[in-house]
């Protein structure tokens, strides 16, 4: 079966998740249409002096603390986990396709960076590298590409693995590359991972300068408040989703359960500025206008948006545009999941994308919590508070990241 560009339509067979919600596609779902809240206070390491004490971390495994990579490895590895043994492809630590990560980009810690200016006597980078060039340990560790590789080795994905990250748009940016990969016929099943672990003190320093984090740590639960008049901020986040990708027609002739479609990808840049949106929209729009074009639908085809939603200013406003833009004066339902999870990152547009297609097969709208007073500059039904069921066939789903890197997905129902 083909799309109208006469492309092979890509199904999904698998879903994994995991969030600061807990571990796994059920518990998480569940959760979300509950209206619970992932977010805490940090616990992970001291919080003294810090602006924003709050965020939405998964618990480390016992042991040693975790480098970022270590962690964004772990919850990558348990949502691929989780999407295989849904989808019922291959056998063990043999996928018949590639995997595409979205994580962080990385960098040495400070626990690391301290440690090597201790033992060089110095803190210039010169003689920190001298004392670090006999450790391959602290290489493999930071290196971009080595968690991918890693997961390659454990799952048996075929081909070089593929690691990238486009800012918050990065879980998305992994679909589009993995729908793209089977529609030129490359393969028939991917692996397409978003993961984030990068709650540590110099993240939350860097996006506290910014002015982006929400700073209501004396009510960790109801920090998150997208599209709320009183909005001040995201919350930073942990987690990862996996989506088993293939070819429909091969899923179908294997016997697998189809999920849902994904129908329409859609990208685009503006280069405006390191974290704002330019004013005029173009960016946000083309992106959403151009996963419609991509999955062939007009836009009163679709019945739901899963929202990027940070619940910063700036981004909720230029959303706001974005819908009204393109969807006129009768927008369909949006709510925003980072309301509960917090936002995760390079793994939201993954999550989101799963959470949609979860949407999809359930008929229910998660909510969009901590809706205490509607913002009359956002005139958007944010499906506030409380779950709703509703007839979803399409979904569109929203990922606006820093830099101005947009990647929008269109999450189908299997066509009749």
């Amino acid at each position: 079966m083909n799309d109208h560009r006469g492309r092979p339509l890509v199904a999904v067979t698998g879903i994994g998740t995991v969030t600061s919600l807990g571990w796994g596609r059920e518990e998480n779902w569940s959760k979300l249409c509950a209206g619970q809240s992932g977010i805490t206070r940090i616990t992970r390491f001291p919080t003294d002096h810090l602006r924003t004490t709050i965020a939405g971390t998964v618990a480390d495994a016992p042991g040693a603390p975790l480098t970022s990579p270590a962690r964004t490895e772990r919850l990558a590895a348990f949502a691929i986990e989780e999407a295989l043994e849904e989808a019922g492809i291959g056998s063990l630590g043999s996928f018949p396709g590639p995997l595409f990560l979205g994580m962080p980009p990385v960098d040495i810690e400070w626990p690391t960076r301290f440690d090597l200016a201790r033992r060089a006597n110095a803190a210039g980078y010169p003689a920190m590298v001298a004392a670090a060039s006999p450790e391959t340990g602290i290489f493999e560790a930071y290196a971009f590409g080595g968690v991918a590789e890693r997961l390659a080795d454990r799952f048996g994905t075929r081909g070089a693995p593929i690691t990238l990250t486009t800012a918050c748009a990065t879980g998305a940016s992994a679909i589009q590359l993995g729908v793209e990969a089977i529609q030129r016929g490359e393969c028939d099943a991917c692996i397409a991972t978003g993961a984030e672990g990068s709650v540590q003190p110099e993240a939350v320093v860097r996006f506290s300068l910014l002015s982006a984090l929400s700073t209501r740590n004396d009510e960790p639960a109801r920090a998150s408040r997208p599209f709320e008049k009183s909005r001040d901020g995201f919350v930073m986040a942990e987690g990862a989703a996996a989506l088993v990708l293939e070819n429909y027609d091969s899923a179908r002739a294997r016997g697998a359960k189809i999920i849902g479609i994904v129908l329409g990808c859609g990208e685009r840049a503006d280069n405006f500025h390191r974290t704002r949106s330019n004013p005029n929209g173009n960016a946000i729009l083309g992106a959403m206008r151009n996963a419609l074009a991509d999955a062939g639908l007009e836009p009163g085809q679709i019945d739901y948006v899963n929202g990027h939603g940070t619940g910063t200013p700036e981004n909720d406003k230029m959303e706001t545009f974005g819908m009204r833009a393109v969807f006129g004066e009768a927008p369909p339902p949006i709510s925003s999941n980072k309301s509960m999870i917090g936002h995760t990152l390079s793994a939201s547009g993954a999550l989101e994308a799963a959470f949609s297609l979860l949407t999809i097969r359930d008929q229910m709208l998660p909510p969009t919590i901590n809706h205490d007073e509607p913002d009359p500059n956002i005139p958007l039904d944010v499906v506030p508070n409380v779950k709703r069921a509703a007839k979803v066939v399409n979904v569109l789903s929203n990922s606006f990241g820093f830099g101005g890197q947009n990647v929008c997905l269109v999450l189908a129902a299997e066509p009749l």
